[in-house]
């Protein structure tokens, strides 16, 4: 039963500034009813283009496309607002100043970036303390972050809270969100029956059908698709991927649900713990969800995917792609994760530019109020431009790792690597003949050799998805051809690489160690906004990796990437550490292009910096 939408916020979600060029802004936004909609820049003139999808009997994702002929002023503040049914939508919480307001980035000087944000883990939302720190820039007259980055698992799809699922399926009635044609699946029909059991339900690889040579054949055990070790909720529907997103950015959506019905009925006392232990880090997220919402509003914002955005070892292997590939439930889940992925990030990433290809196959997939997605997939899954650059200085050129893959054709059970041979193409000719560039990878291209060789220890076992072996120098093709990309003289001088996916955060400078290219990259590694590695564990890896490898130690001979030169930096929480585990979002301060600092915005609040 849907309900009355005067029982409804107007606005649900947003805005969101996304993409802000010159000639074009776009902004994000969802409403509960058909609303006339536009946006406008109060001191220069612009037209506004609307793009709305409707997705649910009351819910609407419009796209403001916010056009000047003239181009717009970069590096001064812009102020905007959004137009309901003819009234200004800027409510207190939203807004730094009288307006909303933002800066379109040309000459880039200091870039928020981080990711892997998990609502429901114990650590504190570090983009809250983001919002203050943008609060206390606008209060004293600068722009503050020209860019927000986040560079992947903006949600997580396969690790979700029970009180999330509850949440979503409530979220889905209320909104009365469209749902898709049923799938051949045999979930309970009672939700807290599913509660923490859909991992006994996804996709398995019958032990009939595994090959001799695997150790499950013989143990008569069923392979899963779905390779997450929490994927005992994971989502599966494409209405519960939009709720999930509406509930991980905005506070409204918490508003419409019953937090008083959150609650777990089973008699596992273990269990028990776990959902209440969950739910409490879920109150405190939506608590200070705020002012993500306004640090949102009031900077441009960018975005890439990374595995939990869909699912956990998305493309990992092509053993893994073969098995997906092969089921109808399995397929149908992955590509619910890519549309609700197009709808929520992709778009605003381009402002329509190549994401645009999908719309009108979107809009026909829904029939009678209810989404048939058969053909429609086809086409998602033939997409091929998830990547994209912003003209700024310097660079920005964001990397899609995760369907671009180098597969390892002799055996599928191989890690693949994150680039095939046309995109290394690809990004060769984009960094050539630029002084500097700022390039995005969700994963480190230069990460800590001592738990690469831990991944590869498994990997030699035949078990690449058990420490998620996805880091560049895992394939031998795709780390040759990298590492000849950033050795030839016409790359840029300064190269600095933005990445998460690892929940810690490093700082490792790179150079060449033959070569008369005096050229210089960074590897900023930031992760997570809200997540952690475990500190005792990083502690005993940052050690080993300090001792196993150290300046002069004859293993790094060993490595893939022994012709280059990696010096690691100190953080200011530890003497004598590199790797912090620790809820952060990263402050990269440019100077002409060139790093001129580096630091974490803690969840806790406190700031630290990384020696250079």
């Amino acid at each position: 039963m849907v309900a009355q939408l005067n029982q409804l916020p107007q606005v649900l979600m947003g805005p969101l500034v996304r993409r802000a060029e010159q000639n074009k802004i776009c902004i994000q936004i969802v409403t509960c009813e058909a609303v006339d909609i536009s946006a406008s820049l109060l001191a220069h003139q612009s037209r506004c283009e609307v793009e709305t999808f409707q997705l649910g009997a009351a819910c609407f994702l419009h796209f403001l496309m916010i056009c000047s002929e003239k181009a717009l002023p970069t590096a001064q503040l812009i102020e905007y607002q959004v137009l309901i049914n003819g009234a200004a939508y800027k409510p207190d919480y939203l807004r730094y100043g009288e307006e909303l307001s933002f800066a379109i980035p040309a000459l880039l000087k200091q870039i928020l970036h981080g990711s892997c944000r998990n609502p429901h883990h114990h650590a504190k939302d570090s983009l809250h303390t983001a919002d203050q720190w943008q609060e206390q820039q606008r209060e004293l007259g600068e722009l503050g972050a020209d860019l927000c980055i986040f560079s992947g698992d903006q949600i997580y799809a396969d690790d979700v809270a029970g009180a999330m699922l509850l949440a979503i399926h409530q979220l889905i009635a209320r909104l009365g969100l469209f749902k898709e044609t049923k799938l051949p699946m045999h979930l309970p029909a009672d939700q807290q029956a599913q509660l923490y059991h859909r991992h006994l339900y996804l996709p398995k690889t019958p032990w009939q059908e595994r090959s001799k040579f695997s150790p499950g054949y013989w143990f008569r055990k069923d392979e899963p698709h779905f390779s997450s070790v929490k994927a005992f909720n994971h989502l599966i529907f494409f209405e519960e991927f939009v709720a999930c997103y509406l509930l991980n950015f905005s506070h409204l959506a918490w508003q419409l649900v019953n937090f008083d019905a959150l609650h777990y009925d089973g008699g596992n006392d273990k269990v028990r713990r776990i959902f209440e232990s969950e739910l409490d880090a879920l109150k405190g997220f939506v608590e200070t969800l705020p002012s993500a919402e306004r640090l949102c509003a009031n900077v441009p914002v960018l975005m890439m995917f990374d595995d939990h955005d869909v699912t956990d070892d998305w493309n990992l292997t092509a053993k893994w792609e073969q098995a997906i590939a092969n089921h109808k439930v399995s397929r149908r889940i992955i590509s619910n994760g890519i549309i609700s992925y197009w709808l929520f990030q992709g778009i605003g990433n381009d402002a329509f530019e190549y994401s645009g290809a999908l719309t009108s196959g979107f809009n026909s997939s829904l029939i009678d109020n209810e989404w048939h997605f058969s053909a429609f997939d086809k086409q998602v899954r033939r997409f091929t431009h998830w990547h994209y650059c912003l003209d700024t200085f310097p660079k920005v050129v964001v990397l899609d790792t995760r369907t671009h893959r180098w597969r390892n054709e002799q055996d599928f059970n191989e890690p693949s690597g994150l680039l095939d041979w046309e995109m290394l193409m690809e990004l060769q000719d984009t960094l050539i003949d630029h002084s500097a560039v700022l390039m995005v990878s969700p994963a480190p291209v230069f990460g800590v050799k001592a738990i690469e060789t831990i991944q590869a220890i498994f990997n030699t076992c035949g078990e690449p998805l058990m420490v998620d072996v996805e880091n560049w120098m895992a394939h031998e093709g795709a780390a040759k051809k990298l590492i000849e990309i950033f050795k030839r003289p016409d790359t840029p001088k300064e190269t600095i690489i933005l990445s998460g996916d690892v929940h810690y955060s490093f700082c490792f400078s790179v150079q060449a160690r033959f070569g008369r290219h005096d050229n210089r990259i960074w590897q900023l590694t930031a992760s997570g906004i809200k997540n952690e590695f475990p500190k005792p564990l990083i502690n005993i890896l940052d050690k080993m990796d300090t001792i196993l490898y150290a300046k002069y130690s004859p293993l790094n001979l060993f490595t893939k990437r022994w012709q280059l030169s990696v010096s690691k930096h100190p953080s200011s929480l530890k003497k004598h550490g590199y790797l912090v585990s620790d809820s952060a979002i990263s402050l990269v301060t440019l100077e002409n292009g060139l790093l001129e600092k580096y630091e974490l915005l803690h969840g806790t609040g406190i700031h630290s910096h990384f020696e250079l």
